[in-house]
């Protein structure tokens, strides 16, 4: 990476604590960081009695993608969004899809300072930028910074997140998100002290602040053996469906990766547990199949979107957002 004309690298969320050592109020991992030594994220260091960002601007990845990968299917469909990812994470999922950004940080980066990345928003004619790929909170100071300056600049934020993250810096983040797709990847307080190493708590409250604010979207990835099972799911749509039945959930089929070998989920398990979740929530989608999917006007069955791969339509929705068919809002996020 290169750090010539490094932008500044303090960081906040912390409070001092013994001596030298740090406490980072970010996330509920409420790491003790000693003199030249990281957080649990590997991001956010100690130097000299001071949160350091050794990792500020240092991008892992960065690629226009389909709005659906995300997945949004309910915001802005059919349109391609500027992605981009940094490294590390808060978490410890045993099938991590980016375990190489996620939790090594000697992975390649380049340095960009935020102005820079809007304007290759800009440039790409990309209507946002979505902050994704690995755990992008962990980089909350740039998020802070850069979706300010989005936001200057006439685009709109998406955060793609495990939503791990404590009250008062969630808070913050989210007023300046314009639509968040969260991984709900559990309704078990065990599952995710013992298998995460993360809390179940946060993740819910984060959920709700984030629905107060912006445009919501909720991933459960079903792992077989461990989040399937059929009152896993009923848990997490009753849970979705008080907050708002609208709300999409996606969810997705498990594939085996490099460190975690499991067989893949069976297209028929995720299709039953849809069917469980449909008995809460109006849009369930069931997701990483290679199938079609569609969206329907929950008051006339209209078809609104069809989805081929990233490929998108919308052949029932007005010019003004409304059911084609019968008049009724649609809820779905236009431009």
């Amino acid at each position: 990476m290169t750090k010539t004309d490094r932008a500044a690298t303090s960081g906040r969320f912390f409070a001092a604590s013994s001596g030298d050592t740090l406490q980072c109020e970010l996330c509920p991992q409420r790491c003790r960081i000693a003199p030249g030594s990281a957080g649990f994220c590997g991001v956010r260091a100690n130097r000299a009695g001071k949160l350091h960002l050794p990792f500020f601007g240092a991008v892992s990845a960065l690629a226009v993608d389909p709005i659906e990968k995300k997945p949004l299917y309910h915001y802005f469909p059919g349109c391609e969004i500027l992605s981009v990812g940094f490294l590390g994470c808060s978490l410890r999922c045993p099938y991590c899809q980016n375990y190489r950004i996620a939790h090594d940080t000697t992975a390649r980066t380049q340095y960009i300072p935020p102005q820079q990345l809007v304007q290759t928003a800009r440039n790409s004619g990309s209507f946002a930028i979505a902050y994704t790929y690995n755990e992008p909170t962990i980089h909350i100071e740039y998020l802070l910074e850069c979706g300010a300056a989005a936001h200057r600049a006439g685009l709109k934020n998406v955060l793609v997140t495990a939503g791990s993250l404590n009250d008062a810096p969630a808070r913050e983040l989210l007023d300046l998100m314009d639509a968040v797709n969260i991984d709900l990847k559990s309704f078990s307080a065990e599952y995710y002290r013992k298998t995460l190493h993360a809390e179940l708590e946060s993740v819910l409250g984060f959920t709700r602040t984030a629905v107060e604010r912006c445009h919501v979207e909720i991933t459960t990835l079903l792992v077989p053996g461990a989040t399937d099972s059929d009152d896993e799911i009923h848990r997490i749509a009753e849970f979705v469906a008080r907050l708002n039945p609208a709300i999409p959930l996606h969810l997705s089929a498990y594939h085996p990766t490099s460190s975690f070998r499991t067989a893949s989920t069976p297209a028929a398990t995720v299709h039953a547990r849809a069917e469980t979740a449909r008995r809460f929530l109006r849009y369930v989608y069931p997701g990483n199949l290679g199938e079609q999917t569609e969206t329907r006007c929950p008051a006339c069955g209209e078809l609104l979107i069809q989805r081929n791969g990233y490929r998108t339509v919308l052949p029932g929705i007005a010019s003004g957002g409304t059911c084609k068919a019968c008049g009724r809002e649609t809820d779905i996020v236009r431009h």
